[in-house]
């Protein structure tokens, strides 16, 4: 049942909530961004230096790998905001190639991109999540981060760890009523797939128990459950969003 003062048309909504999204000028982050707005919320999209924002969020220019960077945008959101309650790490990229194939460079690019700064953007949102008394957070995963797969051995180890990291933020920050959860797409149509070849897309979409490809808003609408009162009582979980790509 729902709270005295809820209905289920509101527990979707955010009004009055600041939420940051890295890599909101992607695919995915660009569809999270939308969601977000459509319930209320004022949206910070963090993304690289001539990125183009979704219209209606607050573009902040910063290089999520870097630490420093990460911390002074933040503290820009906290003096035009005054609170952080939502974080979505969506910043990603991958640099495909067999293990003896991965340069040390590539590894580290990716590394840095999808989960050093996750901890970087955490690192400086906790602080002024806990004294608004409550937040949800969402890390933006893979399937891949789970199975492994051939030639993403630099993405996929960047997405287990991304796991790891929602699952023990989640405990460290559970007394704070502060909830950490990750969403691990399967195949999803957006730039960064579009260049993969044919027969690897159809693919996926074999392995799919639905039969076909995920969109960015496949992903945004998991994220919006959890981020929302709906999910109020979810933390340390990794939810598939596959379509049944990954049930074995």
């Amino acid at each position: 049942m729902t709270g005295p003062a809820e209905t289920l048309e509101s527990l979707h909504l955010l009004p009055g909530k600041v939420a940051v999204v890295t890599g909101g000028a992607g695919a995915i982050g660009a569809a999270i961004c939308a969601r977000l707005l459509e319930c209320g919320a004022t949206v910070y999209c963090f993304d690289r230096h001539g990125f183009s924002a979704p219209e209606g969020t607050v573009s902040v220019a910063v290089d999520v790998s870097d630490g420093a960077d990460v911390t002074a945008a933040v503290a820009e959101v906290e003096r035009a905001s005054g609170r952080l309650d939502i974080v979505v790490h969506a910043a990603g990229i991958t640099r495909d190639g067999r293990l003896w194939k991965t340069t040390a460079e590539d590894w580290e690019l990716v590394l840095g991109t999808n989960l050093s700064s996750a901890f970087h953007v955490l690192h400086a949102a906790v602080p002024l999540m806990r004294r608004t008394g409550s937040g949800a957070v969402v890390l933006i995963s893979s399937i891949n981060g789970e199975r492994g797969k051939v030639g993403l051995s630099a993405y996929s180890a960047s997405k287990a760890g991304l796991n790891g990291l929602a699952r023990t933020a989640a405990r460290e920050l559970g007394g704070f009523n502060i909830r950490v959860n990750a969403v691990a797409p399967g195949w999803v149509d957006t730039p960064m797939t579009a260049g993969v070849a044919a027969e690897v897309r159809d693919r996926a979409r074999d392995e799919s128990a639905l039969g076909r490809l995920g969109t960015p808003d496949d992903v945004a609408r998991a994220a919006l459950f959890l981020l929302s009162g709906w999910g109020r009582h979810i933390t340390g979980q990794v939810l598939r969003v596959d379509g049944g790509q990954l049930i074995g």
